[in-house]
């Protein structure tokens, strides 16, 4: 069966999510736009570069562009996981779950900024891991504030993840002012560089404007429609299943990896709480929670015990993100 085959690290499993990660995404071709529009960097890179990605590009060359970039995500996602031991031994279930969750919406299989961003939400997930096991970290959490810095001109809610920084060092380290300070250096001199370019460019009143989000009203609607919370249904109940695995396997694990788990937690928060820095509520933000969440599942089905029950599972995951996307 599937998760059993995933539970195995071998080279075809990497086949094995490729096909189902195309399986998954079959039902956009049925409802595929005349046009998409190109991705745009944030207003703060954006008035500068002007960059477009996927300008040009057919609906169906969107699709398959995706279909590869997520592929790409998922392989560096399982890299990361079992690099830190996270499932106890190695295997492909992350890069399966990571799949799956990014074809549960139809808006999640084109060209977005959060799936550019999830890129770097990967790229720092994993330097967060290694900082338990660091005697110094004040270069690594620079670094991460300057990714977060970049990530904010991909997509601008990313910001928010300059809070995990914090949360990290609480969680994995003692106190040390010095590398609480370093990430705030990190993050300052990617902004401190694009405001001299604008004032450069006589043009700083438009890089006043780039925070203007923080004033945005909470938004009271989420437009998606009711089909698209029954797909979740499945996923809600794996989540509720992992409580029961992680009742019996928590305590057993490692430090490193509790603490890992703790800091995906609050990841989660952070992604779910930033969605008022967008002017509308808009279901691609929600591609970001694919990373924590997939981590999250793949611990489920890694060491859930009745056979019947997670295979099941899964295949009702399956089903329901296909039939929705036929109907």
């Amino acid at each position: 069966m599937i998760i059993r085959q995933h539970r195995k690290f071998t080279p075809i499993n990497i086949l094995f999510v490729s096909l189902i990660g195309t399986f998954l995404c079959l039902g956009v071709f049925l409802h595929l736009p005349e046009e998409l529009r190109p991705i745009l960097l944030e207003p703060a890179a954006n008035n500068l570069f002007n960059i477009e990605i996927g300008a040009g590009l057919q609906p169906v060359s969107n699709v398959l562009l995706t279909l590869i970039l997520t592929l790409l995500q998922a392989l560096l996602l399982n890299k990361i996981v079992n690099h830190f031991n996270f499932l106890g031994k190695p295997n492909f279930l992350t890069a399966l779950l990571f799949m799956t969750l990014v074809s549960l919406f139809l808006p999640f299989l084109v060209l977005s900024p959060t799936l550019i961003c999830n890129f770097i939400t990967i790229w720092m997930m994993s330097k967060l891991f290694a900082i338990y096991k660091q005697a110094d970290v004040k270069g690594l959490m620079f670094d991460l504030g300057m990714i977060v810095a970049i990530g904010s001109l991909v997509y601008f809610p990313f910001i928010v993840m300059f809070l995990l920084l914090w949360i990290a060092l609480i969680i994995f380290r003692p106190f040390i002012w010095r590398e609480w300070v370093t990430p705030v250096f990190g993050f300052s001199i990617v902004y401190f560089l694009l405001g001299v370019i604008y004032y450069w460019l006589d043009r700083f009143d438009e890089f006043k404007t780039i925070f203007s989000p923080f004033t945005n009203p909470l938004p009271h609607t989420l437009h998606v429609d009711y089909q698209d919370y029954l797909v979740v249904i499945p996923i809600a109940i794996a989540l509720l299943f992992l409580l029961a695995v992680l009742r019996d396997q928590y305590f057993r694990s490692v430090v490193h990896i509790r603490k890992s788990f703790q800091l995906l937690f609050y990841m989660l928060l952070l992604i779910a709480g930033s969605f008022y820095l967008n002017e509308k509520i808009n279901i691609n933000h929600f591609l970001l929670c694919a990373p924590p969440l997939a981590i999250y599942l793949a611990y489920y089905f890694s060491f859930a015990k009745s056979k019947w029950v997670y295979e099941s599972l899964y295949l009702v995951i399956m089903i329901t993100i296909i039939y929705f996307q036929f109907m």
